[in-house]
């Protein structure tokens, strides 16, 4: 099996089969959370590209990096599941981003290899689960300090 646009667009509107059963309010919560890495994982994206990190053979347009499917579809959707169900228990969220990215750099990766996806060039599976880790870190930190620092605007506000 080859990749081809109709995987690429269900990679991207699949996940969103998903999101009404989030709920509204932990949408409107863990938004900023999952936008903020999002945004930062396209950014790497770019620079991956350039350092060679990862190759995606097939792309949506010129210009256009590979992964934005898969960014904007199943991480962004699983960031916002995760953030539901672990914020606020930090050992298990990291647990959780553990066996998440555990499964994804040493399962999906080698499959999507052999779909013509993606190939990891200058990066090994360890170092790439080292960079999940650190952004899995970054995205907690984020929310953390988004949702201490809201709550200390609506007490000024008081």
């Amino acid at each position: 099996m080859k990749i081809t646009k109709k995987h690429l667009l269900l990679m991207l509107v699949l996940p969103y089969v998903f999101l009404p059963f989030i709920g509204l309010k932990s949408i409107k919560r863990f938004l900023p959370g999952a936008l903020f890495m999002c945004l930062y994982v396209t950014f790497e994206g770019c620079i991956a590209e350039k350092r060679k990190w990862w190759w995606f053979p097939f792309t949506i347009k010129p210009n256009v990096i590979g992964e934005l499917p898969l960014i904007f579809g199943a991480f962004f959707v699983g960031s916002l599941w995760i953030l539901k169900y672990t914020f606020g228990k930090f050992s298990l969220y990291l647990i959780v981003n553990i066996i998440i990215d555990t499964i994804f750099t040493y399962l999906m990766i080698d499959w999507f290899k052999k779909i013509g996806y993606v190939n990891l060039v200058r990066l090994s599976k360890v170092r790439l689960s080292f960079l999940f880790m650190v952004k899995s870190i970054l995205m907690y930190g984020f929310q953390y300090i988004y949702e201490k620092r809201g709550n200390h605007s609506k007490m000024l506000l008081k």
